[in-house]
């Protein structure tokens, strides 16, 4: 590859990783030995209209969505999707709690529970979430926070 070419593709990819790294949506995971607990948050208005009617999702500005997934690691090393019970509640910097109503969500192998929350721009939320496995009695607990922007 000729070195002009080169310089090109990787300024490409620098702006690509710059552009991710400022979208408002956040991921992240907790490791429980066999299991793992992943999440993601994102303003509602990142799903399209089709896949918010589709999840019977209200897609509106200052409405987010915070995604729960439970893993587990198989002899194999591999991590697989379980079902269980996810509960938990988010808080603003001034300590007003609200609780969240996670549905679950099966799509072929894939298990997840998604909640919605009302939210302000700008404003620091710390999300507290217990998730258990079927046929566990052991709570995996996860904390974040997180700051979503309106669009």
């Amino acid at each position: 590859m000729n070195k002009a070419l080169y310089s090109i593709l990787s300024m490409a990819a620098v702006a690509l990783f710059a552009t991710l790294l400022s979208l408002p949506a956040h991921a992240g995971s907790e490791n429980f030995g066999d299991y793992q607990v992943h999440w993601s948050v994102l303003p509602s208005t990142f799903l399209t209209a089709e896949t918010a009617k589709a999840n019977n999702l209200q897609r509106s500005r200052g409405i987010g969505i915070v995604n729960i997934s439970i893993m587990q690691e198989n002899e194999s090393g591999v991590l697989k999707p379980v079902s269980g019970q996810v509960e938990g509640k988010v808080s603003n910097d001034i300590q007003q709690v609200k609780f969240l109503a996670f549905r679950r969500i099966q799509e072929g192998d894939s298990v997840y529970f998604i909640a919605q929350y009302q939210y302000s721009s700008g404003e620091l939320l710390t999300f507290n979430v217990t998730a258990r496995p079927s046929g566990h009695s052991r709570e995996l607990p996860v904390r974040f926070a997180h700051t979503l922007f309106s669009d």
